[in-house]
C-alpha cells in the first residue's frame, strides 16, 4: 500500500512567480493578452517583455487546446510530480537502493568540488607565480636602466 494520499489539496510549489505564471498559464491565453495590452498602455518596454516572454515561452501553442496547461498546473513546473528523496516507498529493497545511491551522489559530488577548489587553487598560484616573476623581472630591467643612464 501506498504512503501517499489523493486527496489532500496540495500546497503552493515555487516562489511568488512562478505561482503568478501557473496561474495566468490556469486562466488561459486571453489573460496573457490582456496583461501583454495592459502593458503597453501603462509601461510600453514592460508590454514588450511580456510579447517576448509570451513568444519565446510559447504560451500560446498547442498545450491550450489539448488541456496540456491544466495537467500541467495540476503537476507542477515541467509536468512532473515533485517526489521527495526521504520518502519511503514501502519497498525496503528499492530504499536501500535509493540510499546508497543518493549517498554515492553525494559523496561524488563532495569530490568533484573538491577537485574544482584544488584545481581553480593551482591555477590562481600559477597566474599569482606568473604576475610575481614579471614584477620581478620588470623591477631589475628598471634598476638596469637607471644603472645605465647614471653611467
Amino acid at each position: 500500500m501506498s504512503t501517499y494520499s489523493t486527496n489532500t489539496i496540495p500546497a503552493p510549489r515555487g516562489n511568488w512567480f512562478t505561482r503568478a505564471i501557473e496561474w495566468m498559464d490556469g486562466n488561459g491565453p486571453g489573460a496573457w493578452i490582456a496583461l501583454m495590452v495592459a502593458g503597453f498602455i501603462f509601461a510600453g518596454p514592460l508590454g514588450l517583455v511580456l510579447l517576448f516572454f509570451i513568444l519565446f515561452t510559447g504560451r500560446f501553442g498547442r498545450r491550450w487546446r489539448t488541456g496540456e496547461a491544466t495537467q500541467r498546473r495540476a503537476f507542477g513546473c515541467c509536468g512532473s510530480h515533485r517526489v521527495h528523496v526521504s520518502r519511503s516507498t514501502g519497498n525496503a529493497a528499492f530504499d536501500a537502493y535509493k540510499a546508497d545511491t543518493i549517498e554515492r551522489l553525494q559523496r561524488e559530488q563532495q569530490e568533484f568540488e573538491d577537485f574544482l577548489r584544488r584545481l581553480r587553487e593551482a591555477r590562481d598560484k600559477a597566474e599569482f607565480d606568473q604576475y610575481m616573476e614579471e614584477r620581478a623581472k620588470a623591477a631589475a630591467e628598471s634598476t638596469d636602466t637607471e644603472a645605465t643612464e647614471r653611467a
